[in-house]
């Protein structure tokens, strides 16, 4: 029996979205067994309960022994709040576990990988469930828990890889938790900005992008209607970045804000450390 412990370091999960986990989880993967923290459904403010509380709540799930891994319930905003002190408090027992979220949670993610803690994936979530197509979402993320490589990314070559949501990795870039992404193809999606916000983004970011293998696409959704025409779609605009700082543009990936979202192991672990 692999255990699962789930916590929420940013924004608070609807408690029918956890059992609505929780019954697919119990009749289509019996040999995992998951444990939503009660933070997950904490509300305070913005947050899925204060700085504090969510440091506390993820660190309980990353100590503890019984746990294989940790997925992360919700993205949003919060957890650049507390990754300082989350990798300072981190123990030995938490870098066997494989740790799974994506959007925020790349702040998290890309701190473990910088601290080699741990197996950073890009991963389905459990808010994921109340998309059009969510429980396919679900199983993906699940079936990798229990050993299965089908839920992964197509277009994984066998060079380093890393995936972020773009307003995410352009924050993270530049601060104590950048890892390092030499020879990496890193790749990047999008939700719910304005084209001119996605240039001025990838403006930021390949500044801080030295060395890596390439830039590869994922779903850019949700874009703004603006009151005027930016004049480049998002591919557009990323292709044109990477054209003007010399950065190898590889072409799409199947990552992003929806149901279809594929998982993507940091490094070279496409096929390692599991729940």
């Amino acid at each position: 029996m692999r255990k699962v412990a789930i916590c929420a370091p940013a924004t608070p999960l609807k408690r029918k979205y956890a059992e609505a986990v929780l019954a697919l989880a119990a009749e289509e993967f019996p040999d995992i067994a998951l444990h939503f923290h009660e933070q997950c459904f904490v509300e305070e403010g913005h947050f899925a309960g204060a700085d504090a509380v969510r440091l506390a709540a993820l660190l309980e799930c990353a100590n503890d022994p019984v746990f294989d891994a940790v997925w992360f319930a919700k993205g949003g905003y919060g957890s650049n709040r507390v990754a300082a002190d989350f990798i300072g408090q981190v123990q030995p027992t938490a870098r066997e576990k494989a740790f799974l979220g994506y959007s925020d949670m790349g702040f998290l993610l890309g701190a473990l990988y910088r601290a080699g803690i741990g197996q950073p994936i890009h991963a389905p979530m459990p808010v994921d469930i109340k998309r059009e197509g969510g429980e396919e979402a679900i199983r993906r993320a699940l079936g990798w828990m229990a050993g299965e490589d089908a839920g992964l990314e197509p277009s994984l070559s066998g060079r380093p890889v890393t995936a972020f949501n773009l307003y995410t990795l352009a924050m993270l870039v530049g601060t104590q938790f950048t890892p390092s992404l030499e020879g990496h193809e890193v790749l990047i999606e999008e939700v719910g900005e304005y084209e001119y916000a996605i240039d001025r983004l990838m403006f930021h970011l390949v500044e801080h992008l030295h060395g890596v293998a390439g830039i590869r696409l994922g779903e850019v959704t949700a874009v703004p209607e603006n009151d005027r025409p930016f004049g480049a779609n998002p591919e557009e605009i990323v292709r044109g970045w990477c054209e003007r700082y010399g950065i190898e543009y590889l072409g799409r990936a199947a990552i992003g804000h929806t149901s279809a979202n594929r998982i993507v192991p940091f490094g070279l672990e496409a096929c390692g450390a599991r729940a």
